[in-house]
């Protein structure tokens, strides 16, 4: 009974639907804010897995993160960037994946903005007379937007004033409409609206902006109270004005920040802008932005710079003439410091040595590095050292400004003061650990002053732990949180200029090696067997480190089985030849090493596998008594060979929202057969209410795993499910759809609600009982259709009972359908039989071509369906608009035509044979019936 999936979408209607030229694609239109709510209907067994996605506009328009997998895809306030195709896609791993998809178009319609410009050139800054003056009217909408103009309670129209034009920009596309007023005149002068409009779809009303042109209008103009830049100390609080200085009408003041927004605490009061406890985060440049819809927005702006002194660091440098990093009496040495300044111009350095103040000198000679090369920077050159120049020396960096604490370094000069050198204590490289401890690298530093550190990986270009190329260690060590194996490698520990001396760098590398336990697989498997058969469990290395002296050992629960070396190979593995009761449970396969040990675990278990119920039950309301109803309720058992034979099912059942489950056990005759459909009829169901039904397999080894479902009770479309009719009155037309393979669709209307621009001389004036507001199918084929093009109609499917080998096998259906064609231009009608298992294949059953007069006309058609069938109803286009073509009133019912009413162009089906007793039902209703859930 294994069936690959299909899959329908249908909507909640919600959508408005707006018929437009979109024959081409199935469009679901929302308004922006309502509930998309889309359900994907599947048929299938085993039950298809449903997931819905989405391609959007741009790739990173992301579809909430995730796939959706549950039939119902609902997005509540939709907005409009989550318009786009959404897909459903069916799965049960037999064939290809069932898929569908539908665009949904999100409409809106923001309110108008109306800006005012000048005429190119126009210097002054009021509207005077003889001059040009251009409105445009912008509006974000979807659809595109219409625009008309008033001025006062007139209405401006193209060509209605001389002094007026209306026109679209060419480079807009539609987005705006322009009203250019010439050479103004005093009536110009007046109040202009611009009035939006999407024509009401989805009831999205109009929307209007008024503006008041005078002799006044005017673009704004603003300045700033305050200086540029300012600087502050931090913890200060700083204020900001704007003010206008002109606009007609009075402009709006915004502040905006060039580096993202406004901090959090700032406080805005009209054109003012208060910062309180400034911080450096805080500097930069910010921006008052005034705006009135007049020309373009005024905007001044100005640079805050808050003062910081951070990072001193210094750096010896050995006499640059001389091949030797040491410092010697006789020759020169140079000291530099550095500090990072805001602003840079304030900084200044002052030196002393031992406490007292320096002044340059010919022997002592201060200079400050070019900012370009190395900014912040101070230099001390000692020309010709004496040992008396030995002792301490102090450079202090402060700013003129004040309010920053002063940076003091001290660096000493002395015989004692020797470049560095590093290296490795004997038992810390190879260091060897275990993955997830805490390990030190250590590099000793001698000489003075000590330099940093800075440590990098030297075996390949990754980062360090945490995160950096580099890091910096001020006492030579690297301390590693948490070791992982990929840590392992070599590492570089080398010296760095700063605060010690500026020489070729002194380097020395320490090796890792980080152990961790063996990586297995599988690292946990269930197995299903029955007694007495055998059961072969393997457990595989995948990397350990050390690779060698690996060992295993297996066990039951705490129980040793065995236990051994590895010696070449890669795995291990255990059997049981014949599993009895105590040897289930759970199999652990250890494999050591001296980091630790790896786990394999296997579960052997003799449970059976879950059932599947079975969701494409042709008639499962087959009980239909006035108060109560009977479920036929359908199953298969997943691999029910696997295990010892199931001898029962146990039945549980309540009712929706009760806690208590009601329970009975379905005894099993026999072995059931992979595939094969078993059927429990349930009785006594109370109407309307649905109920949960749990389903569980019973073994000798004892209960399986269990299936839950919920059914449901809809009342069936065809009680007696002899005869199928349909006038399509209902919202669903039937079940019928629309083919995704024809050119355009067929239309549901009446005569009461068809639009009043209808084509004259084609179309029915009626429904086939004569009602104006019956409704019927038809083909519109005004433009934009052409000669030729297909709309195609399809059925639900009808299934077909199951042949009774000991009853009447000679039933026919008779079917019928009435059309209406008139019109100059009327085309073809063709009507198709569609077998199951034979998509491809569609067998003419009647056809129809040219003007058959202002009435209705009946067709019937013997058929003779040996399996589940659809019809198709297939409307071509003729040679112009007075072709529209309808159809109303399809019924089946048992038994065959009337010979005297049947035409004699008819083409009979191509099935023959004896047929069992048919029963017809749509298979999609049936569907509706179940509403399943999972």
């Amino acid at each position: 009974l294994a069936a690959p999936p299909t899959v329908r979408i249908v909507h909640s209607g919600l959508a408005c639907n707006i018929e437009e030229e979109r024959y081409s694609e199935r469009v679901y239109t929302i308004r922006e804010g309502e509930t998309l709510e889309l359900t994907c209907l599947v048929t299938g067994h085993p039950r298809p897995q449903i997931r819905w996605t989405k391609t959007a506009g741009s790739a990173s328009d992301r579809f909430q993160d995730s796939s959706v997998f549950n039939e119902t895809l609902r997005i509540s306030n939709i907005q409009r960037h989550q318009g786009g195709r959404y897909y459903c896609k069916a799965e049960n791993g037999l064939g290809s994946p069932a898929i569908k998809s539908i665009r949904v178009d999100v409409y809106y319609l923001d309110d108008p903005i109306v800006t005012v410009h000048q005429s190119i050139g126009e210097a002054k800054e009021q509207f005077y007379y003889e001059k040009t003056v251009f409105l445009r009217c912008v509006a974000n909408s979807n659809p595109p937007v219409r625009y008309s103009w008033r001025r006062g309670q007139e209405v401006l129209l193209q060509g209605s004033d001389k002094g007026v034009e209306i026109y679209e920009p060419f480079f807009t596309q539609g987005e705006t409409k322009i009203l250019k007023l010439k050479n103004l005149r005093p009536q110009d002068y007046a109040n202009y609206s611009c009035i939006a409009s999407v024509r009401n779809v989805c009831s999205i009303p109009d929307k209007m902006v008024s503006f008041r042109l005078s002799n006044k209008t005017a673009s704004p103009s603003i300045k700033l109270l305050v200086d540029d830049p300012i600087v502050v100390n931090p913890g200060e609080a700083i204020t900001l004005v704007c003010v206008t200085t002109g606009g007609e009408p009075a402009p709006s003041l915004t502040w905006v920040r060039s580096a993202g927004v406004l901090p959090d605490k700032t406080v805005l009061n009209g054109g003012t802008l208060t910062i309180p406890a400034i911080t450096s985060e805080d500097s930069g440049t910010y921006s008052c932005i005034a705006n009135n819809n007049v020309g373009n927005p005024a905007k001044k702006s100005t640079n805050i710079i808050v003062r910081a002194l951070k990072k001193g660091r210094f750096w010896i440098t050995p006499d640059p003439y001389h091949k030797d990093d040491n410092i010697q009496i006789g020759r020169e040495v140079k000291i530099s410091c550095q500090v990072e300044a805001i602003p840079s111009e304030e900084l200044a350095f002052s030196w002393f040595k031992n406490g007292r103040p320096l002044r340059s000198s010919e022997r002592m000679v201060i200079t400050q590095t070019d900012p370009d090369v190395s900014p912040g920077t101070t230099n001390l050159d000692i020309i010709d050292l004496k040992f008396t120049d030995f002792g301490t020396y102090t450079c202090v960096a402060s700013l003129k400004g004040g309010g920053i604490s002063d940076i003091s370094i001290d660096v000493n000069i002395s015989s004692s003061t020797v470049p560095p050198n590093l290296t490795v204590p004997q038992e810390k490289s190879p260091l060897v650990t275990r993955e997830g401890d805490t390990i030190e690298l250590q590099c000793q530093v001698t000489g003075k002053p000590k330099p940093i550190i800075l440590w990098s990986r030297a075996d390949k270009e990754v980062a360090m732990p945490d995160g950096a190329l580099q890091t910096e260690s001020y006492d030579g060590i690297l301390r590693i949180v948490n070791v992982s194996r990929e840590m392992t490698g070599t590492y570089r520990c080398q010296t760095s200029q700063y605060n010690g001396f500026n020489v070729k760098p002194r380097e020395a590398l320490v090796q890792l090696i980080v152990q961790y336990p063996p990586a297995v697989e599988p690292a946990f498997l269930e197995l299903r067997q029955g007694q007495g058969r055998g059961v072969t469990m393997s457990c595989r290395v995948l990397r350990a480190y050390p690779t060698r002296v690996l060992s295993y050992e297996w066990r039951l629960g705490g129980r040793v089985l065995r236990t051994g070396q590895f010696d070449l190979q890669d795995s291990t593995e255990f059997t049981v030849s014949s599993l009895s009761r105590d040897s289930y449970g759970v199999y652990n396969c250890n494999i050591i090493n001296e980091a630790g040990a790896g786990r394999c675990s296997f579960l052997v278990t003799g449970k059976a596998y879950a059932p599947e119920f079975y969701y494409d039950t042709y008639n499962p309301l087959w009980q239909n008594r006035p108060r109560v109803y009977s479920y036929s309720l359908q199953w298969t058992q997943m691999n029910p060979n696997a295990v010892d034979r199931i001898l029962a099912y146990r039945l549980g059942i309540r009712q929706a929202g009760q806690q208590r489950w009601w329970e009975q056990e379905i005894t099993v005759n026999g072995n059931i057969q992979k595939g094969e459909l078993i059927t429990y009829n349930l009785t006594e169901l109370i109407k309307p209410e649905a109920y949960e039904v749990r389903l569980t397999p019973i073994t000798r080894f004892g209960e399986g795993d269990s299936t839950i479902r919920v059914i449901k009770y809809s009342a069936p479309v065809n009680p007696h499910l002899r005869e199928f009719h349909c006038g399509f009155e209902d919202g669903n037309i039937c079940l019928f759809t629309q083919d995704d393979t024809d050119n355009f669709d067929w239309t549901k209307q009446s005569t009461a609600t068809r639009d009043t621009k209808y084509t004259p001389n084609t179309g029915p004036n009626a429904d086939r009982t004569g009602s104006k507001e019956g409704f019927y199918m038809y083909i519109e084929t005004s433009r934009p259709r052409l000669e030729g093009e297909k709309a195609r109609l399809v059925s639900p499917v009808f299934s077909v009972a199951p042949k009774n080998p000991y009853g009447a096998t000679n039933t026919a259906y008779c079917f019928s359908f009435y059309y209406h064609m008139y019109g100059q231009h009327i085309g073809s009608l063709n009507v198709y039989l569609r077998l199951k298992g034979q998509t491809a294949i569609e067998n003419p059953l009647w056809s129809s071509s040219g003007n058959k007069g202002q009435h209705w006309n009946q067709a019937r058609v013997n058929i003779n369906p040996p399996t589940s069938f659809q019809l198709i109803f297939e409307g071509i286009r003729g040679p112009g608009i007075e072709g529209d073509i309808a159809i109303d009133d399809v019924s089946i019912v048992e038994g065959e035509c009337m010979k005297s009413d049947q035409p004699a162009n008819n083409l009979r089906s191509g099935a023959v044979g004896p047929l069992a007793h048919i029963r017809l039902l749509p298979l999609l209703i049936l569907m509706s019936v179940l509403s399943h859930q999972r």
